[in-house]
């Protein structure tokens, strides 16, 4: 009888427990609405700082998950953090690597969240080829198993030159990518046929490990039908770091 009664007490208490936790995917879909629509986001932002490692750990399973949460993260509070002092983009230096997300327990900066979860690790300066030793629990508990370079067109620094913002889900993070990449590669791309050359977004060079080097970059161009065959020539455009927020776009 007594067994019986612990095992019912210790059900009831993970049904109420998981009845509490938020939905940390949905939470990330709702904060970047609520700033998008100009609604209030605090609610979300004190949710998310009250978030646990096992928390997230539970929910965020696969890659899917984490790179729709991730993402939809960093574009959430780079708006937040530069709709409320727009100044913080005069060292970018600074306000890239500055802690200031509250979540799992740790306070993480934009770096953090870019280079060491949903790119696996990797050292910032070194073009995407050089990994990190030593790597925290949280980091490892939450970063993705794969880099998948299309989320350099879906990660909005708010900057000019970077690709517009829209909410994504895990459902359909794939679908949401290829389309971001084809849409911002196509708007940021020319190509001269003559010369078989084409010129596009520096984020290909700076993270160039990502996407297999210069010749996997030709290679893309190709695939995503940008250039109608791969370019013999390819060069790189400067990035325009004039401030611009509010850049959003809907998946078709």
């Amino acid at each position: 009888m007594k067994s019986s009664f612990f095992l019912l007490l210790i059900l009831t208490t993970s049904l109420t427990s998981g009845q509490n936790t938020p939905d940390y995917l949905q939470l990330s879909q709702t904060i970047l609405s609520n700033i998008k629509e100009g609604k209030s986001y605090q609610k979300q932002v004190d949710i998310l700082a009250e978030s646990t490692l096992q928390d997230l750990s539970l929910q965020l399973k696969n890659d899917e998950q984490k790179k729709a949460f991730w993402i939809n993260i960093y574009n959430s509070f780079i708006q937040i953090s530069l709709m409320e002092n727009p100044d913080e983009y005069k060292n970018r230096g600074a306000f890239f690597s500055k802690p200031r997300v509250v979540i799992a327990g740790e306070t993480l900066s934009f770096d953090n969240i870019e280079h060491d979860l949903i790119r696996k690790s990797r050292i910032k300066w070194s073009l995407g080829y050089l990994r990190k030793w030593f790597r925290p629990k949280w980091e490892r508990e939450l970063r993705v198993d794969d880099v998948d370079w299309r989320i350099h067109f879906a990660l909005n620094c708010g900057a000019e030159s970077c690709p517009p913002i829209a909410i994504c889900t895990a459902q359909d993070i794939n679908k949401q990518l290829d389309f971001m990449t084809t849409t911002y590669l196509t708007e940021q791309t020319t190509y001269n046929k003559e010369e078989n050359a084409a010129k596009t977004v520096a984020l290909m060079s700076w993270f160039r490990a990502d996407f297999g080097g210069k010749c996997g970059a030709k290679k893309i161009l190709k695939e995503y039908g940008i250039t109608p065959e791969k370019p013999k020539k390819l060069q790189f455009k400067t990035y325009d770091w004039t401030l611009s927020l509010g850049n959003y776009r809907n998946f078709n």
